[in-house]
């Protein structure tokens, strides 16, 4: 047998292989996070070559070539498909021991069966019989779902969106339930106060409603969020540096507003405010409805002023960002518990200095109301490869409860990136696995393989609302 990506691939004894394989491996896939677009999944898309559905969007692999030196000509420029694969190809052979390394060869393996590894000598064969087998009905985007067993998808969307594909979507045969999720980062973006003037008359024109002061602009969302819950929606998300939390007052924000409309400067606090207004007022409509709360805390967006310009967001300029997280998430949450309207809340966390504060600072609100009310997320973007995988799993186990977690997404805008479900639940098994080995767990494996079982479909499946 092949040593490298086999059957065994991060399993690395007996009791993790029978955990993998008996409990984990055929459990279906609950992606209740990610970025797809609707419309590529209503309109069945069928991709061109395998640079189109492979490279396009992945600012992960973006980076990988820019390290290697690869011009951006090749990367989002105006070459060829088939020479930017090339370019992919001549780099992945320097990303050993990187997490694209294992997952480019999983995605050629799991979807197109191919074993042989990606090279300058084998890039021709691999773009030829890839991109000729994604001209068939079998290789549609539907049909990429299904074969990795997805049952239910939550794309992140715009309060302004239509949702139109979602309600398209519903009204199909397609088996696997799409969802959208209520992300209103832009509405509280006062970083850019014109593009924000911009969207609230976007939200205006959506809603009908003249948005001239902040009672009508809170009404206006107030009516996006309902929709959304009508057309399936049970999660709200904000990708946030850190969580806001300050003090504040109706009349103060009232002004703030005020200023935003009229095109004049607010102030850092009153910025900071602003947000903090606007997270409680979501976070209170998201207990209202049941729904639960993602909170994606620590990315340092754009930080490349001269790429950013270029190439605009999510083309592969951010990091890790060292804000201080514990303070105001516990104000934040603590102000909700104390109301009685603290929802079910998903904290993931971008730096892994702050495991242990992520995970310690949310156990703090669990209150028996659901098991597993409090998430500390899974590992996420940078994070999100086999070592800061375990991490995540290791501060969760030693401070709140791993067996009561939701488990893996994939926080993907690629439609090939299913296989990170098995990279999850390999390194899931091979970590109670190897306790087992070493006597630190009872060799219990019905019971064990039954929590294992649970983190990877069965928890998230009982915290989401998804009425199917």
């Amino acid at each position: 047998m092949q040593s490298f990506l086999n059957d065994n691939f991060l399993l690395t004894n007996n009791t993790a292989r029978r955990l993998y394989f008996e409990y984990a491996a055929n459990l279906p896939i609950i992606d209740y996070h990610c970025h797809l677009p609707p419309v590529e999944i209503a309109e069945n898309k069928i991709f061109t070559n395998l640079t189109d559905i492979w490279l396009k969007g992945d600012h992960y692999k973006w980076r990988a070539m820019r390290t290697n030196g690869v011009n951006e000509d090749y990367i989002t420029g105006r070459s060829s498909d088939y020479e930017k694969f090339e370019k992919w190809a001549a780099t992945i052979p320097y990303t050993l021991r990187n997490p694209l390394y294992h997952w480019s060869h999983l995605e050629l393996q799991k979807y197109f069966g191919v074993s042989d590894i990606l090279s300058p000598a084998t890039a021709k064969t691999i773009y030829d019989k890839c991109s000729a087998m994604l001209q068939q009905p079998n290789f549609s985007t539907r049909a990429l779902i299904s074969r990795m067993n997805v049952e239910v998808i939550c794309t992140t969307d715009d309060p302004v969106d239509d949702l139109h594909y979602h309600q398209q979507l519903q009204s199909s045969t397609f088996e696997t339930k799409v969802y959208p999720t209520f992300r209103p980062d832009e509405a509280m973006n006062t970083t850019n106060l014109k593009a924000l003037n911009a969207y609230i008359d976007k939200l205006a024109a959506v809603t009908d409603i003249d948005i001239s002061t902040y009672d009508n602009y809170l009404t206006a969302l107030k009516l996006r969020h309902d929709y959304f819950a009508a057309h399936g929606c049970v999660l709200s998300d904000h990708g946030i540096d850190h969580v806001y939390a300050d003090d504040y007052t109706e009349a103060a924000i009232n002004i703030v507003f005020g200023k935003i409309r009229a095109g004049n400067t607010i102030t850092v606090v009153e910025a900071s405010q602003f947000r903090s207004a606007l997270l409680f007022k979501i976070a209170r409509w998201n207990h209202e409805k049941g729904w639960a709360q993602q909170l994606h805390l620590g990315a340092m967006r754009n930080i490349n002023s001269k790429g950013m310009h270029y190439l605009g967001a999510n083309t592969g300029w951010d990091g890790i960002g060292d804000f201080s997280q514990a303070t105001a998430l516990a104000r934040f949450l603590d102000k909700l518990n104390a109301e009685n309207a603290l929802a079910k809340t998903i904290v993931y966390n971008l730096n892994p200095a702050d495991n242990e504060v992520i995970a310690s600072v949310t156990g703090c609100f669990n209150d028996g109301e659901i098991a597993g009310k409090m998430q500390f997320g899974s590992a996420w973007w940078f994070l999100d490869q086999k070592d800061g995988i375990t991490k995540q799993l290791n501060s969760l186990s030693n401070i709140g409860l791993i067996s009561r977690m939701i488990g893996m997404l994939t926080d993907s805008r690629s439609f090939l990136s299913y296989p990170r479900h098995e990279y999850f639940r390999r390194v899931l098994c091979n970590l109670f696995g190897e306790d087992i080995e070493r006597g630190e767990l009872p060799a219990d494996i019905e019971w064990t393989g039954k929590i294992i079982s649970d983190i990877c479909y069965h928890n998230a499946r009982n915290y989401f609302n998804f009425g199917y």
